[in-house]
């Protein structure tokens, strides 16, 4: 009876380390495979050139828990940006009419620091927007008689007009174009976050077992 008790402790002992071993295994297999999800996505979002700073915003975390029902998740911190390039979408303007797309000669910021629009545009210094009409492409808000500096940038509006008494165009004075204006913008789809999902839930099972490897 003493041995067949021994032979039964020592068996009992034997499943509980192997268990453990598992769910240790179980648990750093599933973490690993959170960590990278998070790292193949923030690869995916530099790779579609949206930059470090939106990578950033992936995150994931681990839940060990108990027995073999550990879980990882991860998440953006950006979510509608990144469903956004994820799913593709159409974007259009609030009041319902036009989108304006700044053109590289408009001005970074706008009137109070804000990113430039229409609507802030420092007409103070270029002059007022005009409204191009161009039928079958897109119209255009420009401003008139601004001049273009030697390195081709876009400076203040000219005193006096853009031509001299004689009737001629004044020298380096022009129409520049500030905005493209657009009924609305469809974004192509840039990202693919279920694609990678699957991609590390394949691994799973082989990051779980290379864990549980004697060491």
């Amino acid at each position: 009876m003493k041995l067949g008790a021994a032979i039964v402790g020592s068996l009992m002992a034997d499943m509980k380390a192997e268990t453990k071993r598992i769910e240790r295994g179980v648990g750093a297999g599933v973490k690993q495979a959170g960590d990278g999800l998070k790292g193949g996505l923030r690869k995916q979002v530099i790779s579609a050139g949206l930059g470090s700073r939106l990578a950033r915003t992936w995150r994931s975390r681990a839940y060990p828990n108990k027995g073999y029902d550990a879980a990882a998740l991860v998440w953006s911190k950006a979510p509608q940006i990144i469903r956004t390039f994820d799913e593709g979408a159409v974007i259009r303007s609030k009041s319902g009419l036009w989108l304006a797309i700044p053109t590289p000669a408009a001005p970074k910021r706008g009137v109070g620091g804000k990113r430039i629009n229409p609507g802030n545009f420092p007409e103070h210094r270029f002059g007022p927007l005009r409204f191009v009409y161009r039928r079958g492409r897109p119209s255009l808000l420009v401003v008139d008689s601004v001049r273009i500096n030697k390195s081709g940038r876009v400076g203040r509006r000219a005193k006096g007009g853009a031509f001299t008494k004689t009737g001629r165009m004044k020298q380096g004075i022009t129409t520049v174009v500030m905005f493209i204006m657009v009924p609305q913008v469809r974004l192509k789809k840039r990202l693919d976050v279920v694609l990678e999902a699957k991609r590390w839930e394949r691994k799973l099972p082989g990051l779980i077992g290379r864990q549980m490897l004697p060491n």
